[in-house]
C-alpha cells in the first residue's frame, strides 16, 4: 500500500492508497485512489476528533469518505486534476489506516445484514 496525500485542483486534500496509471513510454494518464478519504484541517481550538501535535502547532484533522454516495473503493482521476502528491505525516497515515479498517468493518456488517 502506498498511502499518499493528493492535493486536487479543487483545493481538496485526499488521502488514499494512490497508484499512478501509466501507459507505454512511462506517461502518467491518471491516478487510481484506493479508499480515498477527504481531509479537512484547521488550527485546533477545541479538541473534537483527533489532534495532531507537531512542535508548537496543533491541528484538528477530520477524515470522511471522499465521495459519500458511492460503494466504489477505487476511484480513477485525471492527472490534470492533481496539483501534487506528497507523503503524509506518520500520525496522519496511522489515522487513515484506522479509519479505513473501521469503514470496511461497517460496510461489511451493513452488507451482511441486508442479505
Amino acid at each position: 500500500m502506498s498511502i499518499k496525500l493528493v492535493i486536487l485542483k479543487s483545493g481538496e486534500t485526499v488521502i488514499s492508497d494512490a497508484k499512478e496509471l501509466i501507459v507505454e513510454e512511462d506517461k502518467i494518464v491518471g491516478y487510481l485512489l484506493g479508499n480515498p478519504f477527504k481531509i479537512t484541517s484547521q488550527k485546533s481550538l477545541l479538541l473534537t476528533e483527533e489532534v495532531i501535535q507537531d512542535s508548537d502547532h496543533m491541528v484538528e484533522i477530520t477524515m470522511s469518505p471522499w465521495i459519500l454516495l458511492t460503494s466504489d473503493t477505487s476511484i480513477p482521476i485525471k492527472p490534470d486534476w492533481v496539483v501534487t502528491v506528497v507523503e503524509p505525516m506518520e500520525s496522519v497515515k496511522k489515522m487513515y489506516e484506522e479509519r479505513v479498517n473501521v469503514f470496511k468493518k461497517e460496510t461489511d456488517q451493513g452488507t451482511s445484514t441486508k442479505g
